[in-house]
């Protein structure tokens, strides 16, 4: 009775979930482990080959999902098969890194354009512009194609020419024959770096390069809520790509000012409101700030000094568009510290009819025992 092969995600140390990137990754450092040119034990060959099979079947779309709904046997008929190759190709070609031979100088594709760097740029907002959402001009340096070569870097009535070493390919090709066949590879043309173009005129305004740094302005458009550290991406308005590539693109990461009245906690806003003492201890009519003016408010009598009280809905919206969060006013009751005569025998009634005795050197401290201060 035939030996059940193992399980290929075992085989690879790989969850069944495992991304086509980790997969590779897993097949190339096993690879290079148990390949039998490097690893001299006996088995190292049958272990090769179990990991080749592996790759083979779950680096291939439909092979991967036939054997996550049947196991092996789905694969009967697909070329899935311990230590063969079915339609997915030859497998070394993922192991770049592995075997390095003799240059063939094979023609490849060369990469003829690269993606332009994204850019960062720093922006602040006070917490009236957070609480309304706010359009911000922003001016930011970066790179753009040359207009005089149009980027390819070549002096105006010239162009490039093909790169002799890899003659135009942007790519080496090397081989290496081994006990089990022979292994191809590459590496990026070190001479063109992978343009397969060479330029012997250079561009007098890039010096070559293709681009030119330049300053732009533009106007972002910031939603009301945001906070401290959040980013806003301006699409394509990075660098310009080499050789005419893509803009990358441009991230706004933002900080808010710390306010003179406000104190941010998430979406809620707190805020202290002095009052004197009479009308903490009488309840009057206050105005509490907010942002953009201020608001009545009504207290009772008795307030006590950190008493908190709370406006509904006057604090920052929600970025996601879940309401505004609320303002929370705390009270502090202030005691004066220099008192008229007058003022000091009126306390001392006061004190008097809530049943204190008040010595005549300690007038200066009434209040503050009176109101817990």
């Amino acid at each position: 009775m035939a030996t059940q092969p193992r399980d290929y995600y075992e085989v690879l140390g790989v969850a069944r979930e495992a991304s086509p990137d980790e997969l590779k990754r897993a097949y190339r450092n096993l690879a290079k482990k148990y390949h039998p040119d490097i690893n001299r034990a006996p088995d190292a060959a049958d272990k090769f080959k179990e990991i080749q099979a592996a790759y083979d079947v779950l680096s291939d779309d439909e092979k991967r999902r036939q054997y996550d709904r049947f196991g092996h046997e789905g694969l009967e008929g697909m070329g899935g098969f311990p230590g063969g190759f079915g339609m997915g190709g030859d497998p070394f070609s993922d192991l770049f890194d592995i075997f390095m031979g003799q240059a063939t100088g094979r023609r490849g594709s060369a990469s003829t354009v690269v993606r332009g760097d994204d850019l960062r740029e720093d922006l602040e907002l006070s917490l009236e512009e957070v609480a309304t959402g706010v359009e911000k001009k922003i001016k930011f340096s970066r790179m753009e194609t040359c207009d005089s070569c149009h980027g390819n870097g070549a002096q105006p009535g010239t162009d490039p020419e093909t790169c002799p070493q890899c003659h135009g390919a942007g790519q080496l090709r090397f081989s290496q024959n081994t006990l089990i066949g022979t292994f191809h590879s590459s590496q990026t043309c070190p001479r063109c770096r992978g343009t397969g173009k060479v330029i012997t005129n250079p561009c007098n305004t890039c010096r070559g390069s293709g681009r030119v740094r330049k300053t732009r302005e533009r106007t972002a458009k910031i939603p009301a809520g945001v906070d401290t550290g959040m980013r806003i991406k301006l699409n394509g308005e990075g660098d310009a790509g080499e050789r005419g590539g893509p803009h990358g693109d441009l991230y706004l990461v933002l900080y808010v000012r710390e306010h003179p009245t406000f104190e941010r906690r998430g979406n809620d806003l707190y805020c202290e409101v002095p009052i004197s003492f009479p009308r903490a201890a009488l309840g009057d009519t206050i105005e509490i700030p907010v942002l953009g003016g201020k608001e009545d408010f009504k207290i009772p009598e008795g307030t006590q000094s950190g008493q908190v009280f709370t406006l509904r809905g006057k604090g920052i919206p929600d970025i996601n568009g879940r309401g505004k969060g609320d303002l929370h006013a705390v009270v502090q009751v202030k005691v004066p510290t220099k008192l008229t005569a007058e003022q000091r025998e009126l306390l001392k009634q006061l004190a008097a009819s809530l049943g204190e005795k008040v010595p005549d050197g300690e007038n200066r401290n009434l209040l503050g025992r009176l109101f817990g201060q």
